[in-house]
């Protein structure tokens, strides 16, 4: 990567933290909990809280843990954004506690490696030394435990997360923050039902920094607000699912499902956008073939943009996936579009792993 490559991607990233941080729109707070973990699930644009039914249910719906059928189940998924500068990695285990209740760990990282920190190019003469160039590192963590019990309901499942939040902009900021959320699920006969409460007490995020000389320097030179100690709100936000299996035809099977978040801080570029209350549908649709081999599609990010002549048309982010399931071993893939940018698809993989307790 060119000097100047690596200097616009750093002169980006400080821009996207700086409308992150002081910008006073806590509905970009914690973006990075908004993508989404397993290619399962983002195969079919997200649609997926009434289904969800493995490890990733500690991410898109507590709930769903109560639905694992071995004893310990382990995810993994790795993914990367933006022609690879950002990347985006998943670890999640879950185990059953008794017969209806079911314990979950998840931890997420998104993050850019190797940012050039070009604060200190030029030396106490006046003088540019590439030497002085370093680099550093900008990165996301969530630490999310989680919680699912079956209800004496037949059908009915709920659950909870506690999350716990680390922010870092190499050694010049970080944040530290805690949330909940709350789920539960439904299912009656061939349909599913679900509800998702995120962030349900708000998010906070506290933000502290310690900046040198040169960086202030380099702040004022540039006309840029110098960063100071702040606090972060991440706002509720209620998803609501639906779904259904269809048998098409013997072990042919379709699911559908349709998601529907609500977001409550004011109108947002969303297919139903409203003030305060916004409306942002998502469908997903799955057909398998023996609970071995399935196919994924799905669509979101339903949005109006303008065109090159400065005309209104709708934008959908279509994703597509596969999976395979051979024993206790599954490996599901996605083309996804995050950013709904050209020639920047984003290649998904994740891995299940199934164990069961043998009796004595």
């Amino acid at each position: 990567m060119t000097y100047n490559f690596r200097s616009a991607i750093f002169a980006l990233l400080l821009s996207i933290t700086s409308l992150s941080v002081f910008a006073q729109a806590p509905k970009y707070s914690n973006e990075f909990l908004a993508i989404g973990v397993g290619a399962r699930a983002l195969g079919m644009s997200g649609a997926y809280i009434a289904q969800s039914n493995d490890v990733t249910s500690g991410y898109w719906n507590p709930a769903g843990l109560s639905q694992i059928k071995n004893n310990f189940q382990v995810g993994l998924m790795h993914s990367e954004y933006f022609a690879g500068i950002a990347k985006y990695d998943y670890l999640g285990v879950a185990a059953k506690i008794n017969p209806e209740s079911t314990l979950g760990f998840s931890v997420i990282r998104f993050g850019v490696d190797d940012i050039p920190n070009t604060t200190q190019l030029i030396d106490n003469n006046g003088q540019i030394d590439y030497n002085r160039i370093t680099s550093f590192t900008a990165a996301d963590y969530a630490f999310i435990i989680s919680y699912a019990r079956k209800s004496k309901i037949e059908g009915l499942s709920y659950g909870a997360n506690a999350k716990i939040i680390y922010r870092h902009v190499g050694d010049f900021g970080k944040a530290f923050g805690f949330g909940l959320d709350v789920g539960g699920q439904y299912q009656r006969g061939t349909w599913k039902f679900a509800a998702m409460g995120r962030d349900i007490t708000s998010t906070f995020n506290a933000w502290s920094y310690d900046l040198d000389s040169a960086m202030i320097n380099s702040f004022i030179k540039n006309n840029n607000e110098i960063p100071t100690n702040s606090l972060e709100v991440t706002l509720p936000k209620l998803v609501l699912g639906v779904g259904k299996q269809f048998t098409i035809y013997k072990k042919i099977t379709t699911y559908v499902e349709a998601n529907f978040d609500f977001t409550f801080d004011g109108r947002r570029n969303v297919a139903i956008g409203g003030d305060p209350v916004s409306i942002d549908p998502k469908f997903g649709l799955q057909l398998a073939y023996s609970d071995f081999i399935f196919v994924r599609g799905g669509v979101a990010n339903i949005q109006q943009t303008l065109d090159i002549d400065g005309k209104k048309v709708t934008s959908i982010q279509p994703n597509i996936g596969v999976g395979i399931r051979i024993k206790n071993f599954t490996i599901d893939y996605a083309l996804s579009n995050v950013g709904q940018s050209v020639g920047l698809l984003s290649n998904v993989f994740s891995l299940r792993f199934d164990f069961t307790k043998k009796e004595k």
